[in-house]
C-alpha cells in the first residue's frame, strides 16, 4: 500500500487532536470531516500515541507516556480508526487516568500508520533476531491468549538490539522474556509512518527513525 503524503498524516494529527478536544465537551465520537482525502478512507492499522510534556524539578522539560492505544490490523478506514485510537489512548487506556481538559495544553500527538503484520517463518528461533531490523520494524508477539505490540519507535528510543526489542515485546504481551525462543510463539513484523506534532498542538512531522 502506498505510503501517506505528508499533508495526509498532518490531516490524521490534527483529526486526532480534534477527537479528543470534541470528546472532552461532547462526550461522542467524532465523524470523519467531510473535507477527508479519499486515500484516508483506505483500511489501515493505526495507534496513536500521547505524551505530556512534564517540568522536572531541575527545570528540565521531558516527555512521558499518556496513553497510546490502536489498531494492529486493517479492520477500519483510517479516518475511523484515527478518530476511535484517539479517543481510546485519551481515556481507555487502562494504565492511565482520563486525560482532563486541564491537560491538554501540554499534550503532544503522534500517530502511527502501519503497514499489514506479517508473521516471520523460520526453521530455528534463534534466526529471528536476524529476521528484524530496529528503526525499520514493530513487533507483535502472539502465543495462545497471550498478544502483546511494540512499535518501530520504542525500540530506537531505548536503544534495544533485536533480541532485546523480542525480550521485551514478550513481556508486553504478559509471557516470559525468552518466549519467542520456543516452539508455539508467532512473531509478526510491520513498518510504520509516524506523524508527530513537535510541539503541544504545534507543528507536525514525519518522524524518520534511525539506529546505529
Amino acid at each position: 500500500m502506498e505510503k501517506l503524503s505528508i499533508e495526509e498524516g498532518r490531516f490524521l494529527v490534527k483529526l486526532a487532536r480534534h477527537a479528543v478536544e470534541d470528546y472532552l465537551t461532547s462526550y461522542r465520537e467524532l465523524s470523519p470531516p467531510e473535507d477527508t482525502p479519499a486515500t484516508l478512507y483506505d483500511k489501515r492499522g493505526v495507534f496513536v500515541t500521547l505524551e505530556k510534556i512534564v517540568v522536572t524539578p531541575d527545570g528540565l522539560r521531558k516527555r512521558e507516556l499518556r496513553g497510546c492505544i490502536g489498531f494492529p490490523e486493517p479492520v477500519l478506514p483510517l479516518v475511523e480508526a484515527t478518530i476511535k485510537a484517539a479517543i481510546a489512548a485519551a481515556f481507555h487506556d487502562p494504565r492511565f487516568t482520563p486525560l482532563m481538559q486541564a491537560e491538554l495544553p501540554s499534550i503532544v500527538f503522534e500517530v502511527s500508520v502501519l503497514t499489514k503484520p506479517e508473521l516471520l517463518k523460520v526453521e530455528n528461533p534463534k534466526e529471528l533476531p536476524r529476521k528484524i531490523k530496529v528503526g525499520k520494524h514493530g513487533l507483535i508477539i502472539e502465543r495462545g491468549f497471550f498478544k502483546g505490540l511494540l512499535l518501530p519507535q520504542v525500540a530506537v528510543e531505548y536503544e534495544w538490539t533485536e533480541e532485546e526489542f523480542l525480550n521485551q515485546a514478550c513481556l508486553k504481551a504478559g509471557l516470559p522474556s525468552r518466549t519467542w525462543m520456543m516452539p508455539g510463539t508467532n512473531v509478526y513484523v510491520f513498518g510504520a509512518q509516524i506523524f508527530a506534532e513537535l510541539e503541544p498542538n504545534g507543528e507536525i512531522i514525519e518522524r524518520k527513525l534511525s539506529f546505529e
